[in-house]
């Protein structure tokens, strides 16, 4: 594997000083690959308009077919900040306009490309604004394969294509949780919930290992819901957290939340390590964690 620098006037991926990370990969049986330390496009999927594709000038690699905004990460960069930087230089993207789900990685060993697949959750109109783009078109999911894709995005469009209706989801017994660490929790309850949603803010924020989901792929970021009982209600809410403040029982209350979330189509993992709760859950068929499950991923 080589490192090799721009050619001179070639056009600069945006305008403006270049970047480290923009070079290209050469591996030994001379494919090249853009970006220096990878690269990562960013699928953004809006229920009502489709996925968001941009035609692709035909100077750059694999030039004039249909693929995601993306490009080269920077140094030391994660690939949710280098697929959101890159489709906001290519296409206008808002950062606050979408919701990472999960991240797919294609490892060719001397390079990696991270798909960041996102939910919509602001409507927004996407701007070319940045030389790479020729189009930008909202597509249904379905009609995707229609267009001349850029070869890498084509290879793995069927597999994402088939994960775009799984919606995991995080279902929190925060008494049971809080309970199982000896942090004084006993005599400042609300301030004990705190530090738990805070810790679990930044669960959501760098996502959970596919693996430990059951699920394909590398990473996922469940919607994470956490039901608050008793004195713990008082805990202030929480950005990316859905929290529930239950009115009476607390294992009630997670029965309920678990079933309107099934009938929602999320798939449902309830953390405790109550035995009643986790039967109840069962029944309903949800997939149930212990405690000890949360507490490895901190």
């Amino acid at each position: 594997m080589t490192i090799e620098p721009p050619a001179p006037g070639e056009p600069r991926r945006p305008h403006g000083p270049r970047d480290p990370g923009d070079a290209w990969v050469v591996a030994d049986d001379g494919t090249r690959y853009w970006g220096r330390f990878g690269a990562a496009g960013l699928l953004a999927l809006d229920p009502d308009t489709g996925v968001l594709l941009q035609h692709r000038v035909s100077w750059s690699h694999h030039g004039d077919t249909w693929a995601l905004p993306g490009g080269a990460r920077h140094e030391g960069e994660s690939a949710c900040d280098g697929a959101l930087r890159e489709s906001a230089e290519e296409a206008g993207v808002p950062r606050d306009a979408v919701r990472p789900r999960f991240i797919s990685v294609h490892d060719a060993e001397v390079w990696t490309y991270a798909t960041v697949v996102a939910d919509v959750v602001r409507p927004f109109e996407p701007v070319i604004s940045d030389p790479e783009s020729r189009e930008l078109a909202w597509v249904p999911a379905d009609d995707v394969d229609t267009f001349p894709l850029h070869p890498g995005f084509a290879a793995s469009w069927p597999r994402l294509r088939g994960l775009l209706g799984t919606r995991p989801a995080l279902l929190i017994d925060a008494a049971n949780v809080v309970g199982s660490v000896p942090d004084g929790w006993w005599k400042d309850r609300a301030g004990a919930a705190e530090r738990l949603l805070g810790r679990l803010a930044a669960l959501a924020e760098h996502g959970i290992p596919a693996s430990a989901l059951d699920l394909p792929e590398h990473t996922w970021f469940p919607e994470i819901h956490i039901v608050l009982e008793g004195q713990a209600r008082s805990a202030p809410d929480v950005d990316g957290l859905e929290i529930v403040r239950a009115e009476g029982q607390g294992d009630d209350t997670i029965v309920a939340e678990a079933a309107r979330l099934q009938s929602a189509g999320r798939t449902v993992r309830v953390i405790t390590s109550d035995r009643g709760l986790a039967d109840r859950v069962r029944d309903l068929g949800g997939v149930v964690s212990p405690v000890s499950w949360l507490n490895d991923r901190w």
